[in-house]
């Protein structure tokens, strides 16, 4: 199992847990068990030992109700996963949408794994949720880098002044008689030179970064929907292996591009490594 789901697993079984014990209805069942109990004899002539058990029975009902139900799991693994890839760290409204939107492809896929009885095809949507844990967990990665780089005042000063000094630098070079100062001259032009190179191809690499991004959001889509149709007849095709080497490849190519700007932008200083 993946370890980031395993994690987000054992804390959501604990908290379907105390939601299913502290929830009105089993507040409810407790509080009229107690007062039946100390009405003695009990409702109907039936000693107040039975009424207690029925109450116990009946809050058994209230939290086996909870834990058992898909749609309460799906929602609570949803909120552990936000808080575990936190959209409001994100910035940038379209980046936050596209962390929003992985978010909510994962809380779908849980739920369909919840509605599955016990067999091979629940199996395969465990595989399945287990490596969507993963591609979440670089798409948010990713946003973050994103949001950083489009919020790095000093990569946009760079990006405006560079130009203009590289321009002044290269006139006052033209000008300047002294072979001293040329010399100087030219290693700042130099220097200015690659910085400004280097510049663009961060850029480049950010707007590559984007758009990957933005294609890897569609393809969780498509996983989705293919997720949909999984089946017995599916799985004795092949079709859910398939769905696995295609969600395999997408995390390895987001696991890459992570790496990949991590080598070239430190998004926690806001600055080019």
């Amino acid at each position: 199992m993946s370890e980031i789901r395993s994690e987000v697993q054992k804390q959501a079984r604990n908290n379907i847990l105390q939601y299913a014990v502290f929830r009105w209805e089993s507040a409810a069942v407790i509080a009229l068990t107690l007062v039946v109990y100390f009405l003695a004899p009990g409702p109907l002539g039936l000693p107040r030992e039975l009424w207690l058990v029925l109450g116990l029975v009946a809050l058994g009902l209230v939290i086996y109700s909870s834990v058992s139900d898909a749609e309460s799991n799906a929602r609570v693994l949803l909120e552990l996963y936000q808080e575990k890839f936190d959209p409001k760290n994100v910035k940038e409204k379209a980046l936050r949408k596209e962390v929003e939107e992985a978010l909510e492809y994962q809380r779908r896929i849980e739920l369909q794994v919840r509605k599955q009885q016990a067999g091979l095809i629940r199996d395969r949507l465990e595989d399945a949720a287990n490596q969507l844990s993963e591609w979440v967990s670089n798409i948010y990665q990713l946003a973050l880098r994103l949001d950083s780089y489009l919020a790095d005042d000093l990569l946009a000063r760079e990006r405006s002044d560079l130009p203009q000094e590289l321009q002044r630098l290269t006139g006052q070079r033209q000008r300047e008689q002294n072979p001293a100062v040329q010399s100087q001259l030219d290693q700042v032009i130099a220097s200015k030179s690659t910085q400004w190179q280097t510049l663009r191809q961060l850029d480049a690499r950010m707007q590559q970064a984007q758009l990957q991004m933005d294609q890897s959001l569609t393809a969780l889509a498509t996983v989705y929907s293919q997720v949909q149709l999984l089946n017995a007849e599916a799985i004795n095709s092949g079709r859910a292996e398939r769905l696995r080497s295609d969600i395999q490849e997408q995390v390895k190519r987001l696991d890459d591009l992570v790496a990949g700007l991590n080598e070239v932008y430190d998004y926690g200083t806001q600055a080019p490594a």
